[in-house]
């Protein structure tokens, strides 16, 4: 049986569009053969979405000390939709911070457990100047949440 994979990032910016590609990569990894990925910007995607996906991976920047405005908009439309609906749903984080991203990932952080999502593994945050090993980790992340949703363990 299929499974689907949502991932919902912030591309503001060439960098952060190469970290969404390298997770969307990761999670298409020709090994993986009953993972349906699916790719949406912030603005596409909605409760509809969540509720068809068994997993869904979020990519923010970090925006003031905050998640960005877009990703707020996104938990903002599909919360209570989703709410009582999701319980117990695997997530993945990563965060692109300038800083530090702890604000970034706090705030995302009390969303998802009000949501009651399971992370499944602790959040990414890839602080400071852009660095071409933040590809790899994204792919990585990408690949490793695909894995496993195909395997049953998240």
């Amino acid at each position: 049986m299929t499974k689907q994979l949502l991932i919902v990032a912030n591309t503001p910016s060439p960098n952060t569009q190469a970290l969404a590609e390298a997770v969307v990569r990761g999670a298409s990894h020709p090994d993986i053969d009953n993972v349906e990925v699916i790719f949406k910007q912030p603005l596409q995607a909605g409760p509809e979405d969540v509720l068809a996906a068994d997993a869904v991976l979020i990519g923010s920047t970090e925006n003031f000390g905050y998640m960005a405005g877009l990703i707020k908009d996104f938990f903002e439309r599909i919360y209570y939709p989703c709410l009582e609906q999701t319980e117990g749903r695997s997530c993945a984080l990563y965060i692109r911070a300038g800083n530090d991203g702890r604000g970034t990932q706090a705030s995302i952080e009390k969303i998802l457990t009000g949501l009651r999502w399971r992370p499944i593994q602790p959040t990414l945050i890839l602080r400071g100047d852009f660095d071409p090993s933040f590809i790899e980790q994204c792919e990585e992340l990408g690949m490793t949440m695909a894995a496993g949703l195909e395997a049953g363990i998240f």
